[in-house]
């Protein structure tokens, strides 16, 4: 980015301007309790994110399985920050030195804002591997979108499968793929298997026994994050409700639907949802804050304050 990017008319700030990077759930519930405790008076709140509205991810398996709609699982920006400035953009690219901050609004051009305090919330995107056919075929499970997407996917294919004679595709159409066995893909296929089988209910001719639900996980188990007892039982479970559950075990390619495992097992399927993990966003490669190389994230202290290597606090970024 240029140094001639526009930026947004200077004026002279009575209080002090925080900008909010990331209106995700720690960007908006920072905000929310800075103007409480603050005081929409004294201080002046901006928010940046792509997105007008802050998801619940937590909630995204129940989108995705029809239990939530999907207003309930998003909380708009602007209700939410009566008397804050969201703008709705990417940030491309920050520097702190300077305090600005370069926005890259969707289609239109990019402006400068600068800020006195800035709060660093970008969150996490989704990582993806170079496995041939990911691209094309992949959902990821990150956004409501996505989760309506999944949804409309598995249902559609229902219908479709209904309506055809052709075992082999027939099948295809019915074999679920879900890579990555952490919270996201096990809530996901857990919740999108139980909305699908009860959707057989008004099919006469599909039964819950024609569906194939399939969860890909590299590591050798489930649920890292609970231990390996729950890791066990979770796997105990989805395996009892007919979920074959495939561990060690990596997604290797999936053109046109072409489903090849480290295994040497292939199998066809027309719907991949892709939940194996997140990377720090890209963003920060841009910035001038300290980056720690090990993981790309920012350093920072006990106390949510942007530090160095050495531990020297850097003024103005939390």
């Amino acid at each position: 980015m240029t140094s001639q990017t526009p930026s947004v008319p200077a004026r002279p700030r009575k209080v002090p301007r925080i900008l909010v990077a990331g209106g995700g759930y720690v960007g908006l519930y920072t905000a929310l309790r800075l103007q409480r405790r603050m005081g929409r008076e004294n201080v002046a709140l901006v928010v940046v994110d792509p997105r007008p509205y802050m998801t619940y991810q937590p909630f995204l398996p129940e989108a995705a399985a029809g239990s939530l709609e999907p207003r309930h699982v998003i909380a708009p920006l602007r209700k939410a920050l009566p008397g804050a400035t969201v703008l709705h953009g990417t940030i491309s690219e920050i520097r702190h030195a300077e305090r600005k901050a370069v926005i890259q609004p969707e289609q239109e051009d990019a402006y400068t804002v600068t800020y006195d305090h800035l709060v660093v919330a970008l969150g996490a995107v989704v990582r993806t591997l170079p496995i041939p056919g990911l691209a094309e075929m992949g959902i990821g499970f990150k956004w409501v979108e996505e989760a309506q997407a999944v949804h409309t996917a598995v249902l559609e294919k229902m219908d479709i499968a209904a309506s055809t004679w052709d075992e082999e595709k027939r099948k295809r159409l019915l074999t679920f793929v879900f890579v990555g066995g952490g919270f996201a893909g096990v809530e996901a296929v857990g919740e999108v298997e139980d909305m699908a089988r009860a959707a057989c209910r008004g099919y006469d001719s599909i039964t819950p026994e024609d569906l194939r639900f399939v969860l890909i996980e590299a590591a050798p188990r489930i649920l890292p994050e609970l231990g390996e007892d729950m890791g066990v039982y979770a796997t105990q479970q989805l395996r009892s409700r007919g979920i074959e559950v495939m561990l060690d075990t990596r997604l290797e390619s999936c053109i046109d639907g072409n489903i090849k495992v480290s295994t040497g097992e292939e199998f066809e399927s027309d719907t991949l949802v892709w939940t194996a993990g997140v990377r720090p966003n890209p963003v920060l490669t841009e910035s001038d804050l300290p980056i720690d190389p090990a993981n790309g994230k920012v350093r920072c202290l006990a106390t949510m304050q942007v530090a160095d290597e050495n531990g020297e606090v850097v003024a103005g970024a939390w």
